[in-house]
């Protein structure tokens, strides 16, 4: 299948093209083995275990929700009988029903609203149910984490069209505005205080750029009209930031300094960033109206072949296409993440301290040789989506 972005990717640079159809591929010969017997869930992860011979096998842990919710949301893009291949004999609508079945036992708002957003975006015919139920868990007057308030915000604008959320879709919308601190164009880990230890709570992830930048874009194109400029404007700077840190080979950053926009700490460099969530969040900011960000998809898409981290005798593939895998991440190695907690403590009273000789102790020549169904759902939902 040919989109208009992997269209765009082959005329920008055809490597890259051939590249992207690799992953894709990878992603969907790798996900019916994350199914669970039975086909109605999908495991938590895949851990590669060495055997004799230096080839690698597979072991399935434990069961996520919120994964198979965002591989019902990659899916939904296949043909019909690539759909049923990927979810175990189901469509994408029909998975996606399984999942708002389960809803009654569904406690995590995230995974509520992911499940909310791919009921509206398959049109499942119990869209409000799920809705419901994510109107039940998400108490208005309390803090959350950023994260799975920017998926209720674009469960929220997915289903503007066909149900009438207006009153919570404001309030979702203004509770990502909100949650800024100053200036900023980051976003912090929580929306209010009380989740984050008071220590760290200038430390945002990665993840809660992207989900924000994403939702408010969704939220922005979900509009009548000229839609919501306020909102356009803030995915805007958020992604233009995070751009402006990449680094020089394609890296996207793990931590953020939320009060002034910059890194507290590069690593663990996760290829679910490189090759699915950066794209996904940055091609539906451009479909909304905002900038061509395509240079830094592209740059950031290239590490996934061509990783410094593990260059000059450390060559590993980050990419398993008889397994159907990508490894999870390059990271440090640090015991206990000790370069992440010294350097988010030294932030929180000098915004500009680096430590830099922790760069030489613990390098991050280490490979997490992990591989999670979300990783390829959002894969999909990148490359195979799109004009939102």
């Amino acid at each position: 299948m040919t989109t208009t972005r992997l269209t765009a990717l082959g005329r920008e640079e055809p490597p890259l093209l051939a590249l992207a159809q690799r992953l894709l591929a990878v992603a969907e010969s790798g996900l019916p083995s994350m199914l669970l017997p039975g086909g109605e869930a999908f495991v938590f992860t895949m851990v590669g275990r060495e055997v004799p011979g230096g080839s690698w096998t597979l072991e399935r842990r434990g069961t996520s929700t919120r994964y198979a919710a965002i591989t019902a949301l990659g899916a939904q893009y296949l043909p019909e009988d690539r759909q049923r291949a990927v979810l175990g004999g189901h469509t994408a609508q029909e998975f996606t029903g399984l999942l708002v079945q389960s809803l009654p036992t569904v406690t995590n708002l995230g995974d509520a609203a992911l499940i909310a957003w791919a009921a509206a975006e398959t049109d499942h015919p119990k869209l409000s149910d799920a809705l419901a139920r994510v109107d039940a868990l998400d108490d208005e007057g309390r803090p959350q984490y950023t994260v799975e308030a920017a998926w209720v915000l674009s469960a929220l604008a997915a289903a503007r069209s066909t149900v009438d959320v207006e009153r919570r879709f404001t309030a979702a919308r203004d509770r990502l505005l909100r949650a800024r601190i100053g200036d900023s164009p980051l976003f912090p880990h929580a929306t209010g205080p009380g989740l984050v230890p008071w220590y760290r709570s200038h430390v945002s992830c990665f993840a809660d750029q992207t989900y924000p930048l994403q939702a408010l874009a969704r939220a922005h194109a979900s509009g009548d009209g000229d839609g919501d400029p306020e909102a356009l404007a803030a995915s805007e700077a958020c992604a233009a930031r995070i751009c402006e840190l990449q680094g020089d080979g394609g890296q996207w950053w793990w931590h953020y300094d939320a009060r002034t926009g910059g890194v507290v700490e590069g690593y663990p460099v996760y290829s679910v960033h490189q090759h699915a969530m950066a794209p996904t969040a940055l091609f539906d900011l451009t479909d909304a109206g905002g900038s061509d960000f395509g240079a830094s998809i592209r740059k950031g898409l290239r590490w996934m072949t061509d990783v410094p981290e593990l260059a000059a005798g450390n060559e590993e593939s980050m990419i398993l296409d008889e397994l159907g895998v990508t490894w999870r991440k390059v990271y440090r190695g640090d015991p206990k993440k000790a370069v992440r907690a010294a350097r988010g403590l030294g932030t929180r009273v000098a915004p500009n301290l680096r430590l830099k000789s922790l760069d030489r102790v613990y390098r991050p020549v280490s490979v997490d040789r992990e591989c999670r169904p979300y990783e390829f759902g959002w894969m999909l939902h990148a490359w195979l989506g799109g004009r939102i």
